[in-house]
């Protein structure tokens, strides 16, 4: 039609497009695995995750009663009869093919699955690396948060160590998306309520997720989406989840929170891996405040591999600025440098 436009027609191809299939947004589900995993999973069910189903998974039914989340699965239930592991790896281990097609269906059509559990106990030890097995199985995109127990644990309980120690060495032979939580940073809270400190580790996590659920979710000014996510992860290699809020003056404040005053436990490289830095803010985000964040971002990791930015804007005025990052190229971490003082 000369002068004018006109509505798609077959001829433009646009019959064949699969409209709804690319308007589906990614499905998210979070997974607590045992006793710690559970709790911790609970918590963020009560912070009401947007657009996030959760999951408690236990071999202990009393605790699992108590779980709060949307599906709950008691798992090796013919082998240890609901009464939990006690502290037994190797048997949660012979079991797992109890519930192995149950997690497969439970996470078949979810594109990203976060596993939390507790590698202290013999259930959260023996799933974690398991669950991330089978979450990459069902083409999902895994990203494990762990707990690793107090020094004084660690310290007088040779199963809990060595507990510990396969499960860490397991996860991390397997790459991807690592969140490596030392309790014993907690310490710095020894005067808080001990359910205080455990939520505010949790409202910690919660933020780490909702920070990549959201960035792949919605679309950006400057897109970053889970096909980013997936060949970051995929190129091997140990990555984490940074998560960091600040005034959007204050760029060096906001990159010092994500990189050194958050509870997870990482150790970059001399120079990091690939990276994914997004940018969140209000409308009135100007353009030098987020190159701001990049470049102080880009300094501090030493000139990364591969930097790949990205930002959103909100309509509303805001006085902060969210960052989520995924960076890649981590060093594996010990059971003693996670521990040590430094």
């Amino acid at each position: 039609m000369v002068g004018g436009s006109s509505s798609p027609t077959a001829h433009d191809g646009f019959d064949s497009i699969p409209w709804n299939d690319l308007a589906r947004v990614p499905k998210a589900l979070v997974v607590g695995l045992g006793g710690a995993g559970s709790e911790a999973v609970t918590d963020l069910f009560d912070q009401h995750l947007a657009g996030v189903d959760t999951l408690a998974v236990n071999t202990d039914g009393h605790h699992l009663l108590t779980a709060r989340a949307d599906m709950r699965i008691l798992v090796a239930q013919a082998t240890l009869a609901g009464r939990g592991s006690g502290g037994d790896r190797e048997a949660v281990l012979k079991a797992s093919a109890e519930c192995r097609e149950d997690l497969i269906a439970r996470f078949r059509g979810y594109d990203l699955i976060f596993l939390l559990a507790g590698l202290g106990g013999g259930t959260g030890s023996a799933l974690a690396p398991f669950c991330l097995t089978l979450a990459r199985e069902v083409g999902a995109l895994p990203v494990s948060g762990v707990f690793l127990p107090f020094q004084a644990e660690l310290s007088t309980s040779a199963r809990i160590r060595e507990n510990t120690s396969k499960a860490l060495e397991e996860l991390q032979a397997q790459g991807g998306a690592l969140l490596l939580f030392s309790n014993e940073r907690l310490r710095k809270f020894d005067r808080l309520p001990i359910k205080q400190v455990f939520h505010y580790r949790n409202s910690y996590l919660r933020a780490l997720v909702a920070g990549l659920v959201d960035m792949v979710r919605h679309p950006s000014e400057m897109n970053v989406d889970l096909a980013h996510v997936r060949r970051l992860l995929s190129d091997g290699g140990l990555a984490t989840l940074l998560f960091a809020e600040g005034h959007p003056s204050d760029a060096e404040g906001i990159v010092r929170q994500a990189l050194r005053e958050g509870l997870l436990d990482f150790e970059i490289r001399d120079r990091a891996g690939p990276t994914i830095l997004f940018v969140e803010g209000g409308s009135d985000l100007t353009f030098g405040a987020y190159h701001r964040i990049v470049e102080t971002f880009r300094h501090e990791l030493h000139e990364p591999v591969e930097l790949t930015p990205g930002f959103r804007t909100h309509p509303e005025r805001w006085d902060r600025v969210r960052l989520t990052a995924v960076v890649g190229g981590l060093e594996r971490r010990t059971l003693e440098k996670a521990l040590s003082p430094s």
